[in-house]
């Protein structure tokens, strides 16, 4: 375990014994396990056996300490690696390291920081470690000011993977001096060789081409190691990219350099431990972190939200903006990320009120996901947004944050056919049903534009993914601002105990359903409008009782029918309860170009098909 006094600098003997150790440690979890990565962890053991001894600074007792430097296993894979540092860091004992990959052991087949305080993200899906290691150096750099470094081991497969070069990019522009991405050049993926092999200078070149500093070494020399950790540290005004020529499964004759083997425990684990020296126990003292705080100062105030006359016009993106805004004076953790349309998403009232807090990702939807999951694993609560549409590039991003259990709000705008003349490649059409999937997610669709600023000043304290989306066009004011909007919750805007039918809205929808129900109502045909702002968890109860009062419920919203309010709705009643008839208005069509007018109508979800919907129901219904 880490302790206060200092040690002496392991020599090159010593180095090379923790880094067969380590080795060792690989084998032997994978066997106990009967499956694993042994292989993808023998190669880069030299290079963490350097890192832990030599440079990095850690508190294994306080994984929370402001001062610790941060490390990013990016190819999750290689767990067994990890977990064999921590038994010889003496964070865990050896009986645990061979509970590897066994069920309600912490060491999973790929880490997470719901299991285990030392791992900073989820990782497992390639070429996510570097876009939320940069995160986390924009944290360093920028808002804590805390002189850590952050270390992120990549495998050279997964430098295939696009998010590795928008995160490269943007590690260059920030000149984050404090980030160190290692590149373990195995030459061998999972079905054979890599597109570049052992090309070190492939690498380098495009690494350089964004800004970096390059450093080419022998992955397997202890001394280069050594040096290159020394230099990258060192350096001053860009990221260091240390690229080292390795081998799969270092160490052992008999899969040394082999293919097929990828993910699989050696055929000898006996054998291959005595060649590597067998297991000796080498320990290494890791170096505590320099005594360190918080020098940015998360203030906490009170929040003074955007306040609008009902009957007023006015776009929910514009109350997303004021509200983040008034949030960000009245809360210090928070921080706002954007994708390049800030002036669209209205994020740019926050950037002007608090351009300290406020990062420009440009248009690189996966880093900007990424650079939020990373500064909310340093406490930031971030606020990320673009166009609805653009965050479904992102997906797997939002997908691997709830694995860590990363809190982080996403805001998409422009979403639904509403937006009008742009088309379809700007409509969010199929968000709500992607953010519905994630795991422990928070749905929310506003209507209007107090009950937006209240749900913005809400998500900050919800916990896991929340997603809010909100509207390009004005929409009427129709709750007053002290109105309370939990999340879970409802509104019922018209009913009557005569009602024959349930709408349930969201969105713009909502307004479409009150100009219906008035119609109606003047038909003489009385409706129950529910607006269902809170999607995941939606209001199981009224809606419950709205079904058993009208026995009819029609779904509307400005997404397509799979996956969105319409099957939200309709799970209430799979456990087996008496489900009402269920009919859904979603968008069937492919948009084109058109007002949004015409576009609601196209789609079948503006007043007049609300109409003609509840039409043709009652006319088949008995009264209830």
């Amino acid at each position: 375990m880490t302790t206060s006094s200092p040690a002496p600098a392991p020599d090159t003997a010593e180095l090379t014994a923790l880094a067969q150790q380590l080795r060792v440690d690989s084998v032997r979890a994978a066997d106990a396990a009967g499956s694993g990565h042994p292989t993808s962890s023998m190669s880069a053991a030299d290079l963490m056996a350097v890192l832990v001894a030599r440079h990095f600074r850690y508190d294994f007792e306080r994984p929370a300490h402001p001062g610790n430097d941060r490390f990013i296993l990016s190819k999750g894979h290689a767990s067994p690696l990890l977990y064999a540092t921590y038994k010889a860091a003496g964070a865990i004992e050896d009986s645990e390291l061979l509970t590897f990959r066994s069920l309600g052991s912490r060491l999973e087949g790929h880490p997470t920081p719901q299991r285990l305080p030392w791992v900073e993200t989820a990782t497992g899906s390639l070429g996510q470690g570097l876009p939320i290691g940069v995160g986390i150096a924009l944290s360093g750099k920028r808002l804590d000011r805390i002189g850590y470094r952050v270390y992120v081991l990549c495998g050279d497969s997964e430098l295939a993977e696009g998010s590795v070069w928008e995160a490269a990019e943007h590690a260059g522009h920030e000149h984050l001096d404090n980030l160190t991405v290692i590149v373990d050049v195995n030459r061998l993926g999972q079905r054979g060789p890599t597109r570049h092999g052992h090309d070190l200078d492939a690498y380098a070149r495009r690494f350089r081409a964004f800004d970096w500093h390059t450093v080419e070494i022998d992955g397997h020399d202890v001394t280069a190691i050594d040096r290159a950790y020394a230099e990258a540290r060192s350096t001053v005004g860009q990221p260091t990219a240390i690229i080292a020529r390795t081998l799969k499964g270092k160490g052992v004759n008999s899969v040394q350099d082999r293919e097929g083997l990828h993910g699989k425990p050696l055929p000898d684990a006996a054998a291959a431990i005595e060649e590597l020296g067998g297991d000796r126990g080498v320990r290494v003292t890791v170096q505590q972190p320099p005594a360190a705080r918080l020098l940015h100062a998360v203030r906490s105030g009170r929040l003074d939200l955007p306040r609008y006359p009902v009957g007023d016009e006015v776009a929910t993106r514009d109350a997303f903006g004021e509200a983040l805004a008034a949030l960000g004076s009245a809360r210090g953790d928070v921080v706002a990320l954007d994708g390049e349309v800030g002036d669209s998403t209205r994020a740019e009232f926050f950037a002007k009120e608090h351009p300290d807090r406020y990062f420009e990702c440009y248009i690189a939807e996966q880093q900007l996901v990424a650079a939020g999951v990373g500064l909310a694993t340093r406490g930031w609560v971030p606020y990320a947004s673009t166009f609805g549409a653009f965050l479904t590039r992102a997906h797997d991003f939002v997908r691997m944050a709830a694995v860590s259990g990363a809190g982080i709000n996403l805001v998409g705008s422009h979403a639904g056919v509403a937006i009008g003349q742009d088309g379809p490649s700007q409509m969010g059409l199929e968000d709500l049903a992607m953010f519905r999937a994630v795991h422990g997610s928070t749905v929310l669709y506003p209507c209007d534009a107090n009950q937006t600023a209240r749900l913005v000043g809400t998500m900050a304290d919800l916990t896991g993914v929340r997603y809010l989306r909100t509207s390009r066009g004005t929409s009427p004011v129709i709750y007053p601002p002290d109105e309370e909007f939990p999340v879970g919750g409802s509104k019922v805007l018209r009913s009557g105990d005569g009602d024959r039918v349930t709408l349930v809205a969201a969105g713009v929808t909502v307004h479409e359903a009150l100009v219906a129900a008035d119609e109606l109502a003047a038909a003489g045909i009385p409706v129950r409008v529910i607006d269902a702002y809170s999607v995941k968890p939606v209001d199981r109860v009224t809606l419950r009782d709205a079904a058993r009062a009208t026995r009819c419920l029609i779904t509307v919203e400005d997404h397509r029918e799979e996956g969105g309010l319409g099957d939200a709705v309709a799970e209430i009643f799979a456990d087996g309860s008496p489900a009402p008839r269920l009919v859904r208005l979603g968008v069937r069509v492919m948009p084109g170009s058109g007002s949004p007018e015409e576009q609601l109508r196209g789609a079948g979800i503006d007043a007049a098909s609300i109409s003609a919907a509840v039409g043709l129901l009652v006319e088949h219904q008995v009264a209830p």
